[in-house]
């Protein structure tokens, strides 16, 4: 799912960053002894994402914490879902409920999100991925909540696979010097993509022996002639401006992958919230 030992180095570090030398209010309105329990609800309907980070939040900053999932992640829920309840020091509770929340939001949001683009694409084989856009620093958590909603992962960053884009192609003089470059560098097991703005570049890149295609900004039927050009002899991949309104039509045209900026650059976030039951003891 994620790398442990970094998600926790991260998420000390957004403690450390939220709370600092304490919470000022909670320490100074609630009495230490103050037991109770968070209720976390969804004050709308979407997909959740991102439980065992709210728990982790939550145990980090108190280990006698305890966290009850109502739910699992990737559960379709409506407005009014209890999804959690977490139980203890009503100190510890409040001090972690907002770095809580605000991961578990952003992650459902996606999650909610990219379940609506799969669907848009029911019964089509193209696989709907996200981009290398993505907030700073919470690249794993953004991509594993695409993943809960039903869609896949693009490279995950940089050194993982070769993506060369229009920049490329302008430096390295052409398809075919970039493509050969990248291949003379590259261990075997790595694939090659192409982004590819024309019908022209298309030929080059198959030429050139690109693994994936990437048709950039192409209308459908430009898309149609693409995928017909390319006869599985390549990967073929749209991009460009999709949204949800365009994104079933474009998996028609027979391409294989359509990647998303949207899952991820600027999606709204779920409205979850955490109500305090409290009792003493």
């Amino acid at each position: 799912m994620w790398n442990n030992w970094e998600l926790k180095r991260k998420l000390e570090e957004w403690i450390q960053e939220d709370i600092g030398f304490g919470d000022i209010t909670t320490n100074s309105t609630i009495p230490a002894e103050e037991q109770g329990t968070g209720i976390i609800y969804t004050k709308e309907t979407g997909v959740i994402a991102g439980l065992d980070v709210a728990e982790q939040v939550f145990t980090l900053i108190d280990p006698s914490l305890q966290f009850f999932r109502r739910t699992e992640d990737g559960a379709s829920v409506e407005k009014g879902t209890v999804i959690a309840e977490v139980t203890g020091s009503v100190r510890s509770i409040l001090s972690g409920e907002r770095l809580a929340l605000n991961l578990m939001q952003r992650m459902s949001g996606i999650a909610t999100c990219t379940r609506q683009y799969v669907q848009a694409v029911a019964g089509t084989k193209a696989r709907v991925v996200d981009t290398r856009k993505t907030t700073p620093g919470l690249r794993m958590l953004e991509k594993y909540a695409v993943r809960v909603g039903g869609g896949h992962n693009h490279r995950y960053a940089l050194y993982d696979a070769v993506m060369i884009k229009d920049n490329h192609i302008k430096g390295a003089g052409g398809i075919r010097q970039a493509v050969q470059a990248a291949r003379a560098a590259i261990p075997h097991t790595m694939k090659i993509e192409v982004e590819a703005e024309s019908l022209d570049q298309v030929q080059e890149a198959l030429a050139a022996g690109a693994d994936i295609i990437m048709l950039d900004n192409m209308s459908l039927d430009e898309m149609r002639e693409a995928v017909a050009l390319i006869d599985g002899r390549a990967i073929v991949e749209a991009s460009g401006g999709v949204t949800l309104e365009t994104i079933g039509a474009i998996a028609q045209t027979g391409v294989d992958v359509i990647s998303v900026g949207v899952l991820t650059h600027s999606v709204r976030a779920l409205d979850i919230s955490l109500d305090l039951n409290q009792r003493k003891r």
